[in-house]
């Protein structure tokens, strides 16, 4: 009489904690460990932008700002948005950081200790001028008018019944 194996008779629970669901489009904004690591990239790139090593005459006396660094959820890409103290960069400007992004992922993955090196990608910010523009919307006159404009209220004889004065 041949036995049966445990397996045939039941399945086989798994005893592993389930895996949470994967995020779905990034509705929920960037994880902790996102934002962590972009905050340590983003000190690494300003720390080298800091010490001016660079050959490329594009970038010859350049004073830089890294302003924010996004990472991607895999955290294999990092956008890093900057902007020139006291002007807009140049496109050679941004050409020239695009030519030294493997000398800057080098000195990154030395500052920072991740698995993989990430691949670096620079856009200019555009955050303040932004805001500029906002201002200004602001400030005129239209707008001003309307936000002068007092709310009104219902009048006292046409406010909604209470719980208390519905009739049962």
């Amino acid at each position: 009489m041949a036995r049966k194996s445990r397996d045939a008779e039941a399945p086989r629970r798994d005893s592993r904690v389930p895996k949470p669901a994967p995020r779905k489009g990034g509705a929920e904004g960037p994880s902790q460990r996102q934002l962590r690591v972009a905050e340590e990239i983003r000190h690494a790139l300003s720390a080298i932008f800091a010490r001016e090593e660079f050959r490329d005459p594009d970038l010859y006396d350049l004073k830089v700002t890294v302003t924010e660094v996004r990472a991607s959820p895999d955290l294999q890409h990092m956008t890093a948005f900057v902007s020139g103290l006291g002007r807009d960069l140049s496109p050679a400007q941004l050409g020239g950081l695009k030519r030294i992004q493997p000398f800057l992922r080098s000195q990154v993955a030395k500052a920072v200790r991740l698995r993989t090196a990430p691949e670096l990608h620079f856009q200019p910010d555009t955050a303040l001028d932004y805001a500029m523009h906002i201002s200004r919307v602001m400030q005129q006159p239209v707008v001003q008018q309307d936000l002068a404009k007092p709310v009104e209220s219902p009048p006292a004889g046409t406010a909604e019944k209470t719980r208390d004065d519905e009739e049962p």
